[in-house]
């Protein structure tokens, strides 16, 4: 860390106030005379030369030190001094990611094992996505959750500590009991439609078959592929089954197919894990570097003395002015 002067050539104005004082004419101020009939007849008997004066007052010491002090601290003021750091660099944001998750009821069954713990499918999507989501420093990342309806749970952010955080407060069953995927992917896109980062994916996770009335999934899939967005889709279980949980591996794999991303498919701990790194091969962390210093400004503190200067030196001269103004007592 050292100290550095932003604008130096601030402290050419140091004279200034000085020019000012050379090279203006002083204030004149007129007063009220007394008449002498006997002036002239005074100035031939002296044999003085008679001539116009001025009223001048006595110079205050005092007082044009502090208003020096305080021209002082004005300029160092504005000159901006800061302490400065040594510089760092820090990964650039070159993408924009984004997560939507199925948490229909059918997202509650716990037929999964993880650490030798059991739980439900949600949950065990929870865990097992921390770590990923971690590793994507330089994406800001967006929440999605869907089920009847779809919802947005977190901004596309870099926070990525607050994503895990709100992912965790997130339940089965908080956007209904349906499982809507076209409008999930719609709405996900417009999400990432509004951003500017050109680079922008789409992690859509279910464990169902879509059953939305609004807007098919393939669809939607077509308005994603126009707008640029690579959607990766993630199936939950097993592609057929009893229960209603049967899993839409067809419309899945035309999604993925139709936005040029993939489709995974994961029946346990293992196989989620193998998607996660997976994915981190298929869009890899993009470290884009920038140059920063870190600087912390102090200009307030010589402003700060400068004003105290002044706010000290106007109260001590009113007082002394009331002083001298008020009678003395008998």
């Amino acid at each position: 860390m050292h100290l550095e002067i932003a604008y130096k050539w601030v402290w050419l104005l140091l004279p200034l106030p000085f020019l000012f004082y050379a090279l203006l004419p002083p204030l004149r101020r007129r007063r009220t005379s007394l008449i002498a009939p006997f002036f002239q007849r005074a100035v031939r008997v002296s044999g003085a030369i008679s001539r116009r004066n001025a009223w001048i007052t006595r110079k205050n010491v005092w007082m044009y030190s502090v208003l020096i002090l305080c021209w002082i601290c004005l300029l160092a003021a504005a000159s901006s001094p800061r302490y400065v750091n040594k510089p760092g660099k820090r990964p650039k944001t070159v993408r924009s990611f984004l997560i939507a998750a199925d948490i229909s009821f059918s997202m509650a069954e716990t037929d999964w094992v993880v650490d030798g713990k059991r739980m439900s499918r949600w949950e065990a999507v929870k865990s097992l996505m921390k770590q990923f989501v971690e590793n994507r420093k330089s994406d800001q990342i967006a929440l999605v959750v869907f089920g009847s309806n779809a919802y947005i749970q977190a901004p596309l952010t870099t926070d990525l500590p607050m994503i895990n955080w709100l992912m965790d407060q997130t339940e089965v069953g908080m956007a209904g009991q349906m499982t809507n995927i076209g409008d999930a992917i719609a709405y996900s896109v417009k999400i990432l439609k509004e951003d500017t980062l050109k680079q922008k994916a789409m992690l859509l996770i279910t464990d169902g078959v879509d059953t939305g009335t609004d807007l098919l999934p393939l669809d939607a899939a077509g308005m994603a592929a126009k707008d640029s967005i690579t959607i990766y889709t993630l199936g939950i279980g097993k592609a057929s089954g009893s229960g209603g949980y049967d899993l839409d591996e067809p419309t899945l794999k035309a999604i993925a197919h139709t936005t040029s991303g993939k489709y995974f498919n994961a029946l346990d701990e293992k196989g989620l894990s193998g998607v996660y790194k997976a994915l981190d091969a298929l869009t890899p962390v993009e470290y884009q570097e920038e140059s920063y210093e870190p600087v912390t400004l102090l200009y307030y503190y010589p402003l700060a003395v400068g004003v105290i200067l002044a706010l000290v030196f106007q109260l001590i001269s009113g007082t002394l002015h009331l002083t001298r103004k008020m009678p003395a007592h008998a």
